[in-house]
């Protein structure tokens, strides 16, 4: 559950920053912050063609792979509603 939970908020909180500030220096430092603190918990994928990659390659699982790509795809949505509602 850590894993879905993390991915979620990682993708969410990228979506966040690339909508609402959109300067490449802080989408990169985003990308950097949310990897160093996902990588040991999820593996960082925060992007479902990442976790289809990894499931291709036998790193996670067929039903991991399902259940990263719905934790990241409600993460997107949500930070996009928090980008335009702020």
């Amino acid at each position: 559950m850590n894993k879905l939970i993390v991915e979620f908020l990682g993708t969410a909180f990228l979506i966040f920053i690339i909508l609402s500030i959109g300067h490449p220096l802080a989408v990169g430092l985003t990308v950097a912050l949310i990897a160093f603190i996902g990588l040991p918990i999820s593996g960082g994928h925060y992007n479902p063609v990442v976790s289809a990659v990894m499931a291709s390659n036998g790193v996670i699982s067929m039903s991991d792979l399902a259940m990263f790509t719905i934790a990241q795809l409600l993460g997107g949505f949500v930070g996009l509603e928090i980008s335009k509602r702020l």
